[in-house]
């Protein structure tokens, strides 16, 4: 299974500087614009509240986390779970003042559930995922991530969304195909700049010329923004403030919020680590599992004091941020402080980016994240291993990665415990009594009952006979 990390050099063995961290910082924050909005309607929240997440996460994460180069943010696996605790409040006839304050609630839990994590050390256990299941969640992943795209070549939002005419999808697609070539081919010409950048503001500015001629108008990160809240204008917002969530403490409010935190706390801390991991095999180096869940947890926690969604690392933009050259902890705090400043000052020159330019990059993240060589090795490695990639992708596609990575270690422990145990084996001799010694080897267990029978030959031995275990 070694031969598998070749794929993810992706030729991005690029000196850590800082040009590159910035620049690169730079691409994953117009990157984070459109998630961040995306899953906070996913979440039944204003779209600010996913952006200043996506901010904090980012930020805190940066300077506190484990892993220097990983990106994290607002994300879908934390949008998804507390998705059905707004609903569930809303239909009690809560405002939205009031639903929000026990969503900050809840990430404030989740944040103390993380960092408990991280004090007793428990971030080491990432190292009991097999390799077949990463495997199988960074192929189910980039299929989530090529699939979420899908939603940005539609027109309205619900059931009211339609397809987008046949001549503005077809420039589209070829917007799309333009991003994907310049960000696959200038890196091969110079390194010197982000070429996802370069792809962003190449667009951008082709977009623009076709609009000044009256040839066609793009659909951009406003409309996108708009199209799910007519009544925003814009997406630029001021300072987080800080407060206390205006939640009554009591034991039946904590018990109502503490399944979702732990959940949210759980699948938060398994897509980091999982992220974490693939980071340290593509940079060759290597992260610190418990420190992660340390900075997870901060960032959480002040997302709960700071009115945030909460959230988790991002295997997108993380490696959006490597391809890009992103290795230190300043590629994430500039992205960050480049996300603020778009909310702050540069909302309406992130507004007129083409959802175009956003999809291709996407999609190029899609490309270098799907592992294309266990293609090649389901045919030369035990069907179990190969079972289990599958497994787990489709899983993670069809529920959430929690359930996938469950599955995944489960089925593998029991494969292992399989194999290793139904075949038994046996030293015979003969002891000076007379006696027949039969010497196990290999492993006890039920699998291997019928191979511990057929050991022995009952026709021809004697009347004294020594199993030693």
């Amino acid at each position: 299974m070694q031969k598998t990390n070749k794929l993810f050099k992706l030729k991005i063995e690029r000196p850590r500087n800082i040009k590159n961290d910035i620049l690169s910082g730079l691409t994953v924050a117009l990157a984070l614009v459109p998630e961040a909005v995306a899953f906070s309607f996913v979440a039944k929240i204003d779209p600010v509240i996913g952006l200043y997440a996506a901010f904090m996460m980012g930020l805190i994460t940066a300077i506190f986390g484990g892993r220097p180069g990983m990106i994290s943010g607002a994300t879908g696996a934390v949008a998804v779970i507390f998705a059905p605790l707004m609903l569930g409040l809303y239909g009690d006839g809560l405002t939205t003042d009031e639903a929000t304050g026990y969503l900050f609630a809840a990430v404030l839990l989740m944040g103390v559930i993380q960092m408990l994590f991280g004090v007793f050390k428990l971030g080491k256990f990432i190292r009991l995922v097999p390799h077949p299941v990463m495997l199988g969640f960074v192929n189910g992943l980039a299929i989530i991530i090529f699939k979420s795209q899908f939603e940005m070549f539609y027109v309205g939002h619900g059931e009211e969304a339609h397809l987008l005419e046949h001549g503005p999808l077809l420039i589209m697609c070829g917007m799309i195909a333009l991003t994907m070539t310049i960000s696959f081919f200038l890196p091969r010409l110079t390194k010197a700049v982000p070429a996802t950048l370069v792809a962003i503001v190449s667009v951008t500015v082709i977009s623009l010329i076709l609009k000044k001629l009256d040839i066609h108008e793009s659909r951009n990160v406003l409309d996108f923004v708009q199209g799910m809240d007519p009544t925003k204008e814009t997406i630029a917002a001021g300072f987080p403030t800080f407060g206390i969530p205006n939640v009554p403490f009591t034991w039946t409010n904590i018990k109502m919020i503490l399944p979702y935190s732990a959940l949210a706390a759980a699948v938060g801390l398994i897509e980091s680590l999982m992220t974490l991991t693939l980071v340290d095999e593509i940079t060759e180096t290597r992260g610190r599992g418990n420190k992660e869940c340390i900075g997870q947890g901060l960032a959480n926690l002040v997302n709960g004091f700071f009115g945030g969604m909460g959230g988790c690392a991002m295997i997108g933009q993380s490696m959006i941020n490597i391809r890009g050259g992103g290795r230190g902890r300043l590629s994430g705090i500039s992205a960050a402080l480049f996300l603020l400043a778009i909310l702050l000052f540069a909302a309406p020159l992130v507004e007129i980016i083409p959802l175009a330019a956003l999809v291709g990059v996407m999609f190029m993240v899609v490309i270098g994240t799907f592992e294309w060589s266990s293609f090649r090795v389901l045919g030369s490695i035990p069907k179990m291993d190969a079972f289990i990639i599958i497994l787990v992708s489709v899983v993670t596609v069809m529920h959430d990665l929690a359930i996938a990575v469950l599955v995944g270690i489960i089925v593998s422990a029991l494969g292992f415990a399989w194999q290793h145990g139904k075949k038994i084996h046996a030293q015979i001799e003969k002891a000076e009594n007379g006696a027949k010694v039969y010497k196990l080897e290999s492993a006890l267990f039920f699998g291997s009952a019928q191979s511990f029978k057929d050991l022995f030959d009952p026709l021809n031995d004697p009347q004294d006979v020594v199993i030693d275990f």
